[in-house]
Formats: structure tokens, C-alpha cells, sequence
């Protein structure tokens, strides 16, 4: 049982200090590979007539970026 409870201490301290650091430097997590735009992929969907449902989402999206305050 004690090392349960020290293991979720530890955990606790480890989260805490991550959003510390979250709130003083306010950057997001990145990824280190650069994803699809480095491998010269503009979009994940590369087909010329999309789905309906990425029709859809790529509305939302777009009335997203459009309606979003900055």
C-alpha cells in the first residue's frame, strides 16, 4: 500500500509541475517529426472528391477559423 501511495504522489507532483510549466510558459505540447507537412502531405484526405462527411468537417473547419477570436 506504500507504494501505491508514493507512486501517486509522485504522479501528482509530476502533473503539477507539468502545468506550472504550462501556465508560465504557455506553450502546447509539439510533436518532434513535423507529422504530414514533413513529408510533403498537404492534407490527410488526398482524394480529389472527398466523402461527404469530410465535406462536412471541412466546412466546420473552415467556419471555425473564420468565427474564432484571436
Amino acid at each position: 500500500m506504500e507504494v501505491f501511495v508514493l507512486t501517486f504522489v509522485i504522479f501528482l507532483i509530476v502533473i503539477a509541475a507539468m502545468a506550472i510549466g504550462y501556465m508560465v510558459q504557455r506553450k502546447t505540447i509539439a510533436g518532434s517529426c513535423g507529422g504530414l507537412d514533413a513529408l510533403g502531405i498537404e492534407k490527410a484526405c488526398d482524394c480529389e472528391n472527398p466523402c461527404e462527411k469530410r465535406q462536412e468537417r471541412m466546412r466546420k473547419e473552415k467556419a471555425w477559423q473564420e468565427n474564432k477570436i484571436v
